[in-house]
């Protein structure tokens, strides 16, 4: 086994690659993305940063979950094109997994921008 250097300008080129396939696959993922942004930035102006931090957690969760969903869905059409009973179910396993991940993500930012709501108005 050859040793490789470690490579940070190729690690970050196909996290970004990896990013574009699924934002580009799945039009909810660039939603997700931008509607985090929005409340990060929020959370950020306003100096909340425990806030800021919960909102990043909840948001790589929810991603990490999404990522996952996609990169299965793709392998499991590459395996199998054609429609096969187990390659739903493992389908509908993941897209589950996603889903859990989507609901603690929208009840968090629904807090969270009730909460910058009131902590703005207050000011």
């Amino acid at each position: 086994m050859t040793y490789k250097p470690f490579d940070l300008r190729k690690k970050l080129r196909v996290f970004l690659l990896g990013l574009h396939h699924a934002a580009s696959s799945d039009v909810s993922v660039t939603v997700q993305i931008a509607l985090s942004v929005v409340v990060l930035g929020a959370s950020f102006w306003l100096r909340e940063w425990l806030h800021f931090m919960f909102i990043l957690v909840v948001t790589g969760v929810m991603l990490m979950a999404e990522l996952f969903n996609t990169a299965i869905e793709a392998l499991c059409d590459y395996v199998q094109p054609a429609y096969d009973p187990r390659i739903g179910v493992v389908k509908d396993i993941a897209a589950s997994a996603a889903g859990i991940g989507i609901l603690i993500w929208t009840l968090t930012l629904i807090f969270e921008v009730g909460r910058m709501g009131l902590l703005f108005f207050r000011q």
